[in-house]
């Protein structure tokens, strides 16, 4: 069954004289409108194939599209993609395509560009960061010139919404072929957008005049700066050579709340905040040690301490408003009940454990307040903050759960398909261990692994919510890791600008009809 997913007349004036007409009279020409939005860090590139952080995604949905892409809410929405048909075992997806589409260089969009897009980002040979969006896919046929068929070596109900990701935006063959390594500064797809220039702290967009909306985008060029330091893009806000800025830590959110003219966006993301605990070695092999730690963490305090309030509770291993979200019940704060648990496990003095995280500030944070709350039932933390590569060698070197050097990791994890499945699988998933995923808790339950398996066997939403509930529900029960809370996305922009926010996957979201007065 398909799955269906939105003059000016120049005025002539008439003279008195007979047969006299005098010249049109015409209006002022618009100036241009130019939104500079201000990020925290360098794009790593254009090419959306090649990419994993949040700012540099964000920047390639301005300027490529997707089968399908995600609403400000996560909800899934029709992109270059009319409707879909799926077989019921999950593993084979036809799509129908939208006609008259082109991209800015005059390529036209159809069959053989989403093949020759699928085919590319899954190729092992091609090396490139998102091939994990294409891994299930067996091959792409065309059926004509805007129907195109792919067939899975497995079934994956949520298939759907991983071609939502920005991993799975198609890119132009024309200029993949013509810059070759070079693509990634010179990208450009069919989204509202098309690239000017890229410079080493500066992207500049305009709009695309091929775009597919008649009358879209209204803003006319789009600058993307890159501004590290904090109160340097608060600044930029304040004067108004910024429009809109992101990220604003906790602590500064009160001087944009004194500014008439400016915005806070403050609304929950979907990150799921949590620090890994080694299921398979001691003392984390043990469910009563890991259900302690649980209870011996103030999370009405860590949302106060760590975000300046600025993060709620979870209720879940993934957070609200991904789809097939099951609500469980938070561990409460108790650490008569902790240190009682650590006693039975055989820790009536607690045990010594090494932290790792990030070098930043709020990393830093999380880790002291974990040391210090967890000290407070006999549990003596030491706090590792790590360069990201350092950390990243660190994880990855010997990754085998006998041989992994983290005992607990300070991290989190988002959805950016708004879908359960990569809400939970990536770290909850027996089969995840590092390098295939990230389940740096070496969790394994059999009754999760299920789970989880079984919804991504089906399209049927009622099947794969009752399997999402299940793995939740057991992985909650399990405790593989220590659940800390949810942050908030915290950004700010101009009164002016309308139509601009946060996703909760922490990507900024420009919609199609956005205005900047």
């Amino acid at each position: 069954m398909p799955h269906q997913l939105p003059r000016l007349l120049p005025r002539l004036l008439a003279a008195a004289a007979l047969f006299a007409v005098t010249p049109f009279i015409t209006a002022p020409a618009r100036a241009a409108v130019d939104l500079v939005v201000a990020v925290s860090d360098n794009l790593n590139g254009l090419d959306p194939h090649d990419l994993n952080d949040n700012i540099s995604q964000a920047a390639a949905r301005l300027t490529h599209e997707g089968l399908f892409k995600l609403d400000r809410d996560m909800k899934l929405v029709n992109g270059l993609a009319e409707s879909f048909t799926a077989n019921e075992a999950a593993t084979e997806f036809v799509f129908k395509l939208r006609r008259g589409v082109a991209f800015p260089d005059g390529t036209p969009f159809n069959a053989g560009v989403v093949k020759f897009s699928f085919d590319r980002g899954g190729n092992p040979a091609n090396n490139l960061k998102r091939q994990s969006i294409y891994v299930m896919i067996d091959h792409t046929d065309v059926v004509d010139d805007y129907t195109v068929k792919v067939t899975l070596k497995y079934p994956f109900g949520a298939f759907p919404n991983n071609l939502a990701h920005p991993g799975a935006l198609i890119v132009n063959p024309t200029l993949v072929n013509k810059f070759g390594k070079e693509f990634t500064r010179n990208a450009t797809g069919t989204g509202p957008y098309e690239l000017v220039s890229w410079g080493a702290d500066a992207l500049k967009l305009k709009k695309n005049a091929k775009y597919r909306m008649p009358g879209l985008p209204k803003i006319d060029t789009l600058t993307y700066k890159s501004v590290p330091e904090n109160g340097s893009r608060l600044a930029m806000l304040q004067t108004g050579e910024a429009q809109f800025i992101t990220p604003v830590p906790p602590e500064m959110i009160r001087i944009v709340e004194r500014n008439a003219d400016l915005v806070v966006f403050d609304k929950p993301s979907l990150l799921s905040l949590f620090a890994t605990m080694h299921n398979q070695k001691k003392p984390f092999n043990d469910i009563r040690v890991r259900t302690a730690l649980n209870l011996a963490i103030d999370k009405k305090a860590y949302s106060k301490v760590v975000w300046s309030g600025y993060a709620d509770e979870l209720d879940s291993p993934m957070a609200p408003g991904l789809q097939f979200y099951a609500k469980q019940t938070p561990f409460p704060y108790d650490p008569a009940k902790a240190k009682a648990l650590l006693a039975e496990a055989g820790y009536p003095n607690g045990f010594e454990v090494t932290i790792s995280g990030g070098p930043s500030t709020i990393a830093r944070r999380g880790m002291e307040f974990v040391q210090q709350q967890l000290a407070m039932v006999g549990v003596k933390v030491t706090v590792e903050a790590l360069e990201a590569g350092v950390l990243t060698a660190k994880l990855y070197t010997n990754p085998a759960p006998e041989t992994a050097a983290i005992q607990m990791l300070l991290t989190g994890w988002s959805s950016s398909t708004g879908d359960a499945d990569w809400g939970i699988r990536p770290f909850l998933w027996g089969k995840g261990f590092p390098p295939v995923l990230n389940n740096f808790a070496y969790y394994k339950s059999q009754i999760v692994d299920d789970a989880i398996e079984a919804g991504l066997s089906t399209v049927d939403p009622v099947k794969r919510a009752a399997a999402y509930a299940t793995a939740q529900a057991q992985a909650w029960k399990d405790a593989p890791l220590l659940f800390l809370g949810m942050s908030h996305n915290l950004a700010a922009y101009s009164k002016k600008l309308k139509g601009a926010s946060m996703r909760g996957d922490q990507q900024f979201q420009l919609d199609d009809d956005a205005s900047l007065d």
